[in-house]
Protein backbone atom coordinates (compact mmCIF):
# COMPACT_ATOMS: atom_id res chain seq x y z
CA UNK A 1 0.00 0.00 0.00
CA UNK A 2 1.37 3.22 -0.99
CA UNK A 3 2.32 5.79 1.95
CA UNK A 4 -0.45 8.35 3.48
CA UNK A 5 0.47 11.78 4.08
CA UNK A 6 -2.21 12.63 6.41
CA UNK A 7 -2.88 16.51 6.03
CA UNK A 8 -5.10 17.53 9.65
CA UNK A 9 -4.11 19.85 11.97
CA UNK A 10 -1.15 18.38 14.05
CA UNK A 11 -3.56 16.59 17.02
CA UNK A 12 -5.52 14.72 14.79
CA UNK A 13 -2.74 14.20 12.33
CA UNK A 14 -0.83 12.37 14.74
CA UNK A 15 -3.83 9.97 15.96
CA UNK A 16 -4.59 9.47 12.29
CA UNK A 17 -0.83 8.05 11.53
CA UNK A 18 -0.69 5.96 14.64
CA UNK A 19 -3.77 4.61 13.46
CA UNK A 20 -3.01 4.19 9.82
CA UNK A 21 0.53 2.80 11.19
CA UNK A 22 -1.33 -0.09 13.53
CA UNK A 23 -2.98 -1.09 10.46
CA UNK A 24 -0.21 -1.74 8.47
CA UNK A 25 0.17 2.03 6.24
CA UNK A 26 2.90 3.55 5.68
CA UNK A 27 1.92 7.24 7.14
CA UNK A 28 3.25 10.61 8.08
CA UNK A 29 1.95 13.54 9.23
CA UNK A 30 2.34 17.18 7.31
CA UNK A 31 -0.40 19.25 8.87
CA UNK A 32 -1.68 22.14 6.61
CA UNK A 33 -3.89 23.94 8.83
CA UNK A 34 -2.32 25.15 12.17
CA UNK A 35 -4.78 25.39 14.86
CA UNK A 36 -4.72 27.99 17.52
CA UNK A 37 -6.52 30.15 19.98
CA UNK A 38 -8.40 33.39 19.17
CA UNK A 39 -6.30 36.55 19.71
CA UNK A 40 -9.63 37.91 21.44
CA UNK A 41 -11.33 35.51 23.28
CA UNK A 42 -14.07 38.44 24.64
CA UNK A 43 -16.87 37.39 22.54
CA UNK A 44 -16.26 33.38 23.33
CA UNK A 45 -16.50 34.62 27.14
CA UNK A 46 -19.88 36.14 26.18
CA UNK A 47 -21.48 33.50 24.17
CA UNK A 48 -20.55 31.36 27.07
CA UNK A 49 -22.47 33.91 29.79
CA UNK A 50 -25.34 33.81 27.49
CA UNK A 51 -25.89 30.31 26.38
CA UNK A 52 -29.47 30.01 28.38
CA UNK A 53 -30.81 32.13 25.30
CA UNK A 54 -29.95 29.64 22.45
CA UNK A 55 -31.67 26.15 22.08
CA UNK A 56 -28.91 24.49 20.19
CA UNK A 57 -25.00 25.05 19.27
CA UNK A 58 -23.58 23.74 16.10
CA UNK A 59 -19.86 22.93 16.67
CA UNK A 60 -18.30 23.07 12.72
CA UNK A 61 -15.49 20.54 13.73
CA UNK A 62 -13.69 19.16 16.96
CA UNK A 63 -11.18 21.65 16.91
CA UNK A 64 -14.36 24.18 17.40
CA UNK A 65 -15.82 21.73 20.12
CA UNK A 66 -12.12 21.55 22.23
CA UNK A 67 -11.28 25.45 21.72
CA UNK A 68 -14.73 25.91 23.24
CA UNK A 69 -14.77 23.78 26.17
CA UNK A 70 -11.18 24.74 26.62
CA UNK A 71 -12.08 28.56 26.79
CA UNK A 72 -14.97 28.59 29.39
CA UNK A 73 -14.76 31.58 31.73
CA UNK A 74 -13.78 30.88 35.10
CA UNK A 75 -16.96 30.61 37.32
CA UNK A 76 -19.56 30.28 34.33
CA UNK A 77 -21.54 27.53 34.35
CA UNK A 78 -21.79 24.43 31.91
CA UNK A 79 -25.21 24.69 31.05
CA UNK A 80 -24.73 21.49 28.67
CA UNK A 81 -24.32 19.89 32.15
CA UNK A 82 -27.09 21.11 33.57
CA UNK A 83 -29.24 17.86 33.56
CA UNK A 84 -32.25 19.97 32.93
CA UNK A 85 -31.12 21.88 30.66
CA UNK A 86 -32.97 21.46 27.24
CA UNK A 87 -29.75 22.62 25.59
CA UNK A 88 -28.94 20.75 21.82
CA UNK A 89 -25.54 20.29 20.68
CA UNK A 90 -25.15 19.94 16.95
CA UNK A 91 -22.19 18.27 14.71
CA UNK A 92 -21.65 16.92 11.53
CA UNK A 93 -19.50 14.26 11.80
CA UNK A 94 -18.28 10.92 14.76
CA UNK A 95 -14.96 12.47 15.39
CA UNK A 96 -16.65 15.95 16.77
CA UNK A 97 -19.56 13.97 18.71
CA UNK A 98 -17.04 11.59 20.02
CA UNK A 99 -15.19 15.25 21.22
CA UNK A 100 -18.58 16.42 22.82
CA UNK A 101 -18.67 13.45 24.65
CA UNK A 102 -14.91 13.81 25.88
CA UNK A 103 -15.81 17.35 27.13
CA UNK A 104 -18.50 15.75 29.47
CA UNK A 105 -21.96 16.06 27.29
CA UNK A 106 -24.29 12.91 27.11
CA UNK A 107 -25.37 11.04 23.79
CA UNK A 108 -28.67 12.15 24.43
CA UNK A 109 -28.10 15.35 24.07
CA UNK A 110 -26.20 15.63 20.71
CA UNK A 111 -27.34 15.66 17.41
CA UNK A 112 -25.37 14.33 14.44
CA UNK A 113 -26.22 12.34 10.83
CA UNK A 114 -26.66 8.69 11.36
CA UNK A 115 -23.64 6.41 10.92
CA UNK A 116 -24.99 4.67 7.79
CA UNK A 117 -25.46 8.06 6.16
CA UNK A 118 -24.18 8.80 3.17
CA UNK A 119 -22.16 11.00 4.50
CA UNK A 120 -21.46 13.28 6.97
CA UNK A 121 -21.47 16.90 6.38
CA UNK A 122 -24.12 20.34 7.23
CA UNK A 123 -26.36 19.03 4.64
CA UNK A 124 -26.97 15.74 6.44
CA UNK A 125 -27.03 17.37 9.63
CA UNK A 126 -29.74 19.65 8.78
CA UNK A 127 -32.31 16.54 8.16
CA UNK A 128 -31.59 15.66 11.35
CA UNK A 129 -32.47 18.40 13.18
CA UNK A 130 -34.57 20.08 10.84
CA UNK A 131 -38.12 19.14 12.89
CA UNK A 132 -36.57 21.00 15.76
CA UNK A 133 -36.22 24.54 14.29
CA UNK A 134 -39.60 26.29 14.27
CA UNK A 135 -39.75 30.16 14.22
CA UNK A 136 -37.60 31.46 16.66
CA UNK A 137 -35.21 28.83 17.42
CA UNK A 138 -32.36 30.65 18.28
CA UNK A 139 -28.77 28.52 17.08
CA UNK A 140 -25.22 29.47 18.21
CA UNK A 141 -22.69 28.21 15.53
CA UNK A 142 -19.05 28.09 16.87
CA UNK A 143 -16.45 27.88 14.53
CA UNK A 144 -13.14 28.75 13.68
CA UNK A 145 -11.30 31.64 11.59
CA UNK A 146 -8.76 33.41 9.82
CA UNK A 147 -6.38 35.85 11.95
CA UNK A 148 -7.59 38.61 11.37
CA UNK A 149 -11.28 38.49 11.59
CA UNK A 150 -13.34 39.63 14.08
CA UNK A 151 -14.36 37.62 17.01
CA UNK A 152 -17.48 38.19 16.67
CA UNK A 153 -20.50 37.02 13.98
CA UNK A 154 -19.39 37.26 10.16
CA UNK A 155 -21.24 37.89 7.38
CA UNK A 156 -18.78 37.13 4.98
CA UNK A 157 -20.16 33.70 3.61
CA UNK A 158 -16.69 33.01 2.87
CA UNK A 159 -15.08 32.61 6.20
CA UNK A 160 -17.99 30.97 7.66
CA UNK A 161 -17.71 28.06 5.19
CA UNK A 162 -19.95 26.88 2.19
CA UNK A 163 -21.69 24.10 4.06
CA UNK A 164 -21.80 26.44 7.13
CA UNK A 165 -23.27 29.14 5.46
CA UNK A 166 -25.74 26.77 4.06
CA UNK A 167 -26.97 25.22 7.02
CA UNK A 168 -27.29 28.87 8.58
CA UNK A 169 -29.37 29.78 5.72
CA UNK A 170 -31.65 27.06 6.39
CA UNK A 171 -31.98 27.83 10.02
CA UNK A 172 -32.97 31.45 8.83
CA UNK A 173 -35.53 29.85 6.42
CA UNK A 174 -37.08 27.70 8.72
CA UNK A 175 -38.21 30.99 11.05
CA UNK A 176 -34.88 30.37 13.29
CA UNK A 177 -32.36 33.11 14.29
CA UNK A 178 -28.43 32.23 14.10
CA UNK A 179 -25.65 33.58 16.13
CA UNK A 180 -22.02 32.79 15.18
CA UNK A 181 -18.94 32.87 17.48
CA UNK A 182 -15.02 32.39 16.64
CA UNK A 183 -13.41 29.34 18.73
CA UNK A 184 -10.19 29.43 17.39
CA UNK A 185 -7.98 30.84 14.59
CA UNK A 186 -6.77 28.80 11.65
CA UNK A 187 -3.17 29.70 10.66
CA UNK A 188 -1.00 28.84 7.17
CA UNK A 189 1.42 26.68 8.56
CA UNK A 190 5.20 27.14 8.13
CA UNK A 191 7.55 25.00 6.89
CA UNK A 192 11.37 24.00 6.99
CA UNK A 193 13.51 22.61 4.34
CA UNK A 194 12.62 18.70 5.49
CA UNK A 195 8.95 19.39 4.85
CA UNK A 196 9.11 21.27 1.56
CA UNK A 197 11.18 18.54 0.31
CA UNK A 198 8.04 15.71 1.43
CA UNK A 199 5.98 17.84 -0.32
CA UNK A 200 7.49 18.13 -3.59
CA UNK A 201 8.72 14.04 -3.54
CA UNK A 202 4.98 13.12 -2.04
CA UNK A 203 3.59 15.05 -5.10
CA UNK A 204 4.98 12.24 -7.33
CA UNK A 205 5.95 9.26 -5.70
CA UNK A 206 3.23 7.44 -5.54
CA UNK A 207 2.38 8.75 -2.12
CA UNK A 208 -1.90 9.24 -1.15
CA UNK A 209 -2.78 12.67 0.07
CA UNK A 210 -5.58 12.53 2.40
CA UNK A 211 -7.12 15.82 2.38
CA UNK A 212 -9.84 16.45 4.92
CA UNK A 213 -10.79 20.40 4.31
CA UNK A 214 -10.43 22.69 1.03
CA UNK A 215 -9.11 25.62 2.84
CA UNK A 216 -5.69 22.73 3.79
CA UNK A 217 -5.64 22.25 -0.12
CA UNK A 218 -5.40 26.17 -0.40
CA UNK A 219 -2.59 26.10 1.89
CA UNK A 220 -0.66 23.69 0.55
CA UNK A 221 -1.32 25.71 -2.93
CA UNK A 222 0.20 28.80 -1.76
CA UNK A 223 3.16 26.83 0.18
CA UNK A 224 4.59 25.58 -3.18
CA UNK A 225 3.20 27.65 -5.56
CA UNK A 226 5.39 25.99 -8.28
CA UNK A 227 4.72 22.64 -7.74
CA UNK A 228 2.92 20.44 -10.65
CA UNK A 229 0.33 18.34 -9.17
CA UNK A 230 -0.32 16.09 -12.82
CA UNK A 231 1.25 13.12 -10.90
CA UNK A 232 -0.03 13.72 -7.23
CA UNK A 233 -3.17 11.22 -5.68
CA UNK A 234 -5.34 12.18 -2.83
CA UNK A 235 -8.48 11.17 -0.75
CA UNK A 236 -10.86 13.91 -0.13
CA UNK A 237 -13.35 13.15 2.54
CA UNK A 238 -16.23 15.12 0.99
CA UNK A 239 -17.30 15.96 -2.67
CA UNK A 240 -16.55 20.14 -2.30
CA UNK A 241 -13.21 18.89 -0.85
CA UNK A 242 -12.23 16.33 -3.50
CA UNK A 243 -13.44 19.58 -6.10
CA UNK A 244 -10.94 21.53 -4.57
CA UNK A 245 -8.08 18.97 -4.65
CA UNK A 246 -8.97 18.41 -8.60
CA UNK A 247 -9.20 22.26 -9.73
CA UNK A 248 -5.45 22.59 -7.55
CA UNK A 249 -3.99 19.86 -10.55
CA UNK A 250 -4.28 16.37 -8.28
CA UNK A 251 -4.25 13.86 -11.33
CA UNK A 252 -6.13 11.14 -9.57
CA UNK A 253 -8.78 12.27 -6.62
CA UNK A 254 -10.73 10.17 -4.55
CA UNK A 255 -13.95 10.65 -2.70
CA UNK A 256 -14.81 8.99 0.74
CA UNK A 257 -16.53 9.51 4.04
CA UNK A 258 -14.42 10.39 6.68
CA UNK A 259 -13.68 7.11 8.90
CA UNK A 260 -10.64 5.76 9.07
CA UNK A 261 -11.11 2.13 7.88
CA UNK A 262 -13.09 3.92 5.26
CA UNK A 263 -10.56 5.91 4.07
CA UNK A 264 -8.12 2.88 4.00
CA UNK A 265 -10.54 0.50 1.96
CA UNK A 266 -10.73 3.44 -0.56
CA UNK A 267 -7.14 3.70 -0.94
CA UNK A 268 -6.28 -0.34 -0.86
CA UNK A 269 -9.24 -0.47 -3.90
CA UNK A 270 -7.70 2.36 -6.06
CA UNK A 271 -4.10 1.16 -5.79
Amino acid sequence: MPRAIVTRPAKEAQLWVADLRALGVDAVALPLITIGPVSDPAALAQAWRTLAQYDAVMFVSGNAVAQFFAQRPAGVANRFADPSSALRAWVTGPASQSALQACGLAPAAIDAPAMDGAQFDSEALWRTVRPRVVPSYRVLIVRGNAPGATGAASADPASQGVGRDWFAQQVLSAGGLVDYVVAYERRAPVWDVAQLALIAQAAGDGSVWIFSSAEAVGYLLTSAPQQDWAQARAVATHARIAQAARQAGFGTVWESRPLLAEVVASIESKT
